[in-house]
C-alpha cells in the first residue's frame, strides 16, 4: 500500500483537541482525522520551517492559482483568481460575512440538520436562526423546497447558509436542486454562503457540485467557502478562502474579513494549502477509498443493532438515528462515554430532528473503526437493558 492509513499515529500529548480525553477514551466526535498529512504538505511546511525567520506574511505567488488549477480539474469549475479571498478558517468567514451582510436581529437561513457552529455564527452575532428543517423520511434525507421558499420568503431573512456537500448529514446537492435553490434566493433577495470545506471528501466515483457553477444566478449572489484543511487534516494550520463572482459582493466581504482582522496568513498555512492542491490528489483518491470501506466497515458491525446509518455520499461522518434506542441522544452519548469511553457527538447541537442522532467521525486507521463501533454496540445494549430493561 502506497499510502498507509492504517498505521495509528498517537496524537495523545500533543495539545490535539479531538485527543485532550481520559486514559481508556476513544474520541469520535470532532471532525478531524488521525491520518497524516500527505508528504508533499509536511515537506513544504519542514522547508519554511528551516528558514528559521516566521514574521508576517502574504499568501504565496501562487496560492490563487493553486485553488483555481484545483477546482478546474478535480470539480469541472473555473475560478477568477481575482475572486479569492484569504482568510484564517472557514467559519472566521462566515462569521465575517454574518456581521458585514445582516444586521441585529435579521434571520439568517439554514437546512436542519446542519453543521453547529452556523448556528454559533449566527446567534453570537445578534441575529436569528430561521431553521429550514430537512424532511426525513425512510431513512434518508431530502430538501423541503416549499418549506425552504417559506423561510427564504421572511422579510426579515436576508441570508442562507447552504452545506454542500451537507454537513451532518452527508447528501450531495444535485445540479438541478442548487439551481432552483439560486432562483429561489434571488426571487427573495437573499444572499448564499456556500459552506464547501466537504467536497473533496466524496465516495468514490461520487463528485459534488460548486454552488456557484450551476448558472449566473447562483454565482451572482454567492460566497463560497472553500480549503483544503479538511481534505488533508491541516485545520490548524488555519488557512481557507472566499470565492466571490460579484466585484461589489466580493468588496464587501473583503471589507468585513479585513476589519475583522481574519485576512492574514500564519507563514506555514498558505504554504501547505499550495502543496496539497498541487500534489495531493493521488493521495486523496487512497483516501476516499479507504474512507469509503471504513463506513462499510461500521455500516456492517451495526447491521444488528437497533441504530440506522443515513446513506451517505460524501464527508467522513457517520449519522446515526437512534430513534429506535432513545429521543434523547444527549443523554445516550454521555452514558455511552461513561460506560465505554467511546466519545461521539449528540445530535441535539445539529438542530431539526438531531435529537434522535448521533454523529460519528471514522477517518481513522481500521482498527479504531472497528474498536469504535464496538464500544457503542456493548454501549447500546448496556444504555438499553438499564432504561429500557
Amino acid at each position: 500500500m502506497k499510502f498507509d492509513f492504517d498505521k495509528t499515529i498517537d496524537r495523545r500529548n500533543t495539545n490535539s483537541l479531538k485527543w485532550n480525553v481520559g486514559d481508556g477514551e476513544l474520541p469520535m466526535w470532532v471532525a478531524d482525522m488521525d491520518f497524516s498529512a500527505p508528504h508533499e504538505v509536511r515537506k513544504a511546511i519542514e522547508r519554511r520551517a528551516a528558514h528559521g525567520v516566521f514574521g508576517y506574511a502574504e499568501p504565496p505567488a501562487d496560492w490563487a492559482r493553486s485553488y483555481v488549477d484545483w477546482w478546474r480539474t478535480r470539480h469541472g469549475y473555473t475560478m477568477d483568481e481575482d475572486s479569492l479571498i484569504f482568510c484564517t478558517g472557514i467559519v472566521p468567514a462566515i462569521s465575517s460575512i454574518v456581521r458585514k451582510l445582516t444586521t441585529p436581529g435579521e434571520k439568517v437561513v439554514v437546512q436542519s440538520p446542519v453543521y453547529n457552529v452556523f448556528y454559533n455564527s449566527i446567534v453570537n452575532n445578534g441575529r436569528e436562526v430561521l431553521e429550514s428543517p430537512l424532511d426525513y423520511s425512510d431513512g434518508e434525507y431530502r430538501l423541503d423546497m416549499s418549506a425552504l421558499e417559506k423561510r427564504l420568503a421572511d422579510q426579515q431573512a436576508s441570508l442562507f447558509i447552504l452545506c454542500n456537500p451537507h454537513n451532518p448529514v452527508g447528501k450531495i446537492w444535485d445540479r438541478q436542486t442548487l439551481a432552483t435553490i439560486g432562483e429561489l434566493c434571488k426571487k427573495h433577495g437573499v444572499t448564499v454562503i456556500s459552506d464547501e470545506i466537504h467536497c473533496d471528501m466524496t465516495a468514490p466515483g461520487k463528485s459534488y457540485v460548486p454552488f456557484a457553477s450551476v448558472s449566473d444566478t447562483c454565482r451572482a449572489i454567492s460566497a463560497t467557502c472553500i480549503s483544503a484543511s479538511k481534505t488533508f487534516n491541516i485545520a490548524g494550520l488555519q488557512s481557507a478562502a472566499v470565492s466571490v463572482s460579484d466585484p461589489v459582493l466580493r468588496h464587501k466581504i473583503w471589507r468585513g474579513i479585513n476589519t475583522d482582522e481574519v485576512g492574514e496568513p500564519n507563514v506555514f498555512g498558505a504554504e501547505a494549502a499550495v502543496a496539497a492542491f498541487r500534489y495531493g490528489g493521488e493521495w486523496l483518491d487512497a483516501l476516499r477509498e479507504y474512507i469509503f470501506d471504513n463506513k462499510r466497515t461500521a455500516e456492517e458491525l451495526l447491521a444488528d443493532t437497533d441504530v440506522h446509518i443515513v446513506p451517505s455520499e460524501a464527508t467522513y461522518l457517520l449519522w446515526a438515528d437512534c430513534g429506535a434506542v432513545t429521543d434523547d441522544t444527549d443523554r445516550f452519548a454521555d452514558y455511552i462515554r461513561k460506560e465505554t469511553g467511546l466519545y461521539i457527538s449528540a445530535g441535539a447541537q445539529f438542530g431539526g430532528n438531531g435529537k434522535r442522532f448521533v454523529r460519528i467521525n471514522i477517518a481513522c486507521p481500521r482498527s479504531v473503526v472497528r474498536d469504535g463501533m464496538e464500544r457503542f454496540k456493548r454501549g447500546i445494549k448496556l444504555f438499553k437493558d438499564k432504561y429500557r430493561g
